[in-house]
């Protein structure tokens, strides 16, 4: 028999898991107390003993759908063979997970804080934060691309990284707004027929900037 007024035990993975899919579901702002104590199963003494604050929650639920549900940037990035297939697998592997019926829609580190108050400054920082570092790392990896010569020496990188960036990040909208997978799967088609258009912008008579990409903020 457990000790009178010892809190009951609970798996803190699983309960950080249903914290990160009310988060994603309702947004930062949008969810109360009462939800994340609802879904994780616990009462508020336990959440902020374990956690520290709704805040400390918010931003381990973060990292932990960037390492579970939401790796699939990291993932194409890190193990396609080339470039083009690391981002056309970036791209085809996040709209599985947006339109995935056993999860809240898009991606949470694109909508979970879009629109907070000057108090929740902090919360739409980190998330900023998190999208600045996949711009980051995808131009991190065409620059690997233009120094094996999978891509011409001329190629913008931040351009490039900027265009799929924000075709991924409008998917993520697109996917919360009831769009079909047909239809963001037709977006991806148009997006990569663009690839050597975009990696030859001198050619193709598109502006063109530094190709170096300069370091991202942390």
């Amino acid at each position: 028999m457990s000790e009178r007024g010892r809190p009951r035990a609970f798996d803190r993975t699983a309960a950080l898991r249903r914290a990160m899919e009310t988060f994603w579901e309702l947004g930062y702002e949008g969810t109360k107390l009462t939800d994340l104590t609802g879904a994780m199963g616990i009462n508020s003494a336990s959440l902020y003993n374990t956690f520290g604050s709704k805040e400390q929650l918010f931003r381990e639920a973060v990292a932990l759908y960037n390492d579970t549900t939401g790796s699939a940037t990291s993932r194409a990035l890190r193990e396609a063979p080339t470039a083009r297939a690391a981002v056309e697998a970036m791209l085809r592997g996040n709209i599985d997970t947006f339109s995935d019926p056993g999860t809240p829609s898009g991606c949470m580190i694109v909508l979970a804080a879009t629109n907070c108050g000057t108090q929740n400054r902090p919360v739409a920082d980190h998330l900023a934060w998190w999208r600045r570092s996949t711009v980051a790392d995808l131009e991190e990896r065409l620059e690997r691309a233009v120094e094996e010569g999978e891509l011409p020496e001329a190629t913008d990188v931040r351009s490039v990284a900027a265009f799929y960036a924000t075709v991924l990040h409008g998917m993520s909208i697109e996917s919360r707004d009831g769009v079909s997978l047909d239809r963001l799967t037709s977006t991806v088609d148009y997006a990569m027929a663009m690839w050597d258009v975009m990696t030859e912008g001198r050619a193709a008579g598109l502006p063109h900037g530094p190709r170096r990409s300069s370091a991202t903020s942390h």
